[in-house]
């Protein structure tokens, strides 16, 4: 499906968020690894978190599900003896049940996305895995990736947080089920930490003792832990609506998004901050932002490490900035479903932007007349990219034709859906 995104000077309305698909996916994990029923209320559903819920079923896990909550029975410390898990897109999904699967004797991740999700580098994770005594057959690092494992061993492990801050998650999620105790020392820097932070608040709140440093460079694990059956509430997701809240900036708008905690652990909750920054007309309160966005913006200087998911949105809102803005700290953007500088920027100029690209920076000179659009872009098939072209499209004065655009659904697949209520003129073409 592509979509045609045509110029709309307002937007006018109120949603409620996205739950997070963050959450949802760490919830329904914690679930499974528990021995008894838990409840996840609100989780969200996207093409990751329900990559989480096929794999899980496939490993042994029982599901329930009706509109407001999923009831699941876990398989605890003992998976199902299973060959081959398919998690589509979801390279996070795909991370932290690599480390689950090493307590199967053979499992083998197929690759269905050889041009996103099978071009992505896996090789940290891989080296840790090895620490524990699980043998692991790859393609240099990326998929098909088969698993040898069903015996893994605690002790001392090593791994990298320079790409990915998902290799340390996974270790965090498997290491309090092994007989051993654990030590997991993180080399390099540590991409990502709020996200981290992420794992282990919902580690605690599934009862498992971690002893975390506090820069998230050394972690201690106790052994011989088991993951309690509780109840969990998803909360709304920042990252998704970091796009609609951009738009909401760069157009004239009066726009309500509900259900986004102030006090949230998403690193993402940080576009508020920055919209606010850029002068953006917007009040948080009571889980609610308002936005009475008039167009006009200013330009900023920002450190994107802890919001990883939310600055393609930042840059669309900059491009549109009376004024030069700098993103910086994000290489991490290189190592996602696309090269979300590289590729990204790219598309940016074929709509008119001027931007420019350093190796962990994305510097963005506005342009607050506008763009000029009137040509077909592509993206990559990146949900990210995705939503933030359609945020710049809105300001072109011909419209942009965005490729492959269903791939939206893999966090939000009612993107269109929403930002289309509130008056944004988007066009599906099947």
């Amino acid at each position: 499906m592509d979509v045609i995104v045509r110029p709309t000077p307002e937007l006018t309305g109120e949603i409620g968020a996205l739950s997070s698909k963050n959450y949802t996916t760490r919830y329904l994990l914690v679930a499974a690894l528990a021995e008894g029923t838990s409840t996840v209320y609100y989780p969200a559903h996207s093409e990751d978190s329900d990559a989480m819920r096929r794999c899980i079923a496939d490993l042994g896990a029982v599901l329930d599900e009706d509109e407001e909550k999923i009831v699941i029975t876990g398989f605890g410390r003992r998976p199902k003896d299973v060959k081959e898990l398919n998690v589509g897109n979801a390279g996070a999904v795909l991370r932290f049940l690599m480390a689950i699967a090493s307590l199967c004797p053979d499992v083998t991740f197929v690759n269905t996305y050889p041009d996103s999700l099978g071009k992505r580098p896996h090789d940290d994770l891989i080296k840790a895995l090895g620490q524990l005594g699980v043998e692991v057959e790859h393609n240099e690092g990326r998929l098909p990736i088969r698993i040898r494992g069903g015996a893994p061993k605690g002790g001392k492990i090593r791994v990298s947080g320079a790409v990915s801050s998902q290799y340390l998650s996974a270790l965090l999620f498997l290491t309090p089920l092994l007989d051993e105790d654990s030590e997991i020392e993180v080399l390099d820097d540590l991409k990502s930490k709020v996200v981290v932070g992420q794992t282990l608040e919902v580690l605690e709140q599934a009862g498992i003792v971690i002893h975390a440093s506090g820069d998230y460079m050394h972690f201690r694990v106790p052994g011989r832990q088991s993951y309690q059956a509780k109840t969990y509430t998803v909360q709304g997701d920042y990252p998704g609506s970091a796009a609609i809240l951009a738009a909401a900036a760069i157009t004239k708008s009066d726009v309500k998004v509900h259900r986004l905690a102030e006090r949230s652990k998403q690193g993402e909750r940080a576009i508020v901050d920055v919209l606010q920054m850029m002068d953006v007309p917007l009040t948080h309160s009571d889980g609610t932002v308002h936005v009475r966005g008039n167009g006009r913006l200013r330009p900023v200087e920002f450190d994107g490490d802890a919001a990883t998911d939310a600055v393609l949105a930042m840059v669309a809102a900059a491009v549109f900035a009376d004024g030069t803005s700098r993103f910086y700290n994000v290489e991490n953007l290189r190592y996602k479903e696309c090269d979300r500088i590289t590729d990204f920027l790219q598309e940016l100029k074929k709509a008119g932007a001027n931007v420019e690209e350093r190796r962990a920076e994305i510097i963005v000179h506005g342009r607050p007349a506008g763009l000029e659009g009137g040509v077909e872009i592509n993206a990559h098939y990146d949900h990210r990219v995705i939503m933030a072209l359609t945020v710049v499209g809105l300001r072109c004065r011909q419209p942009l034709v965005i490729k492959d655009a269903h791939h939206v659904a893999k966090s939000y697949p009612q993107f269109f859906d929403h930002i289309g209520s509130l008056g944004a003129s988007v066009e599906r073409v099947e």
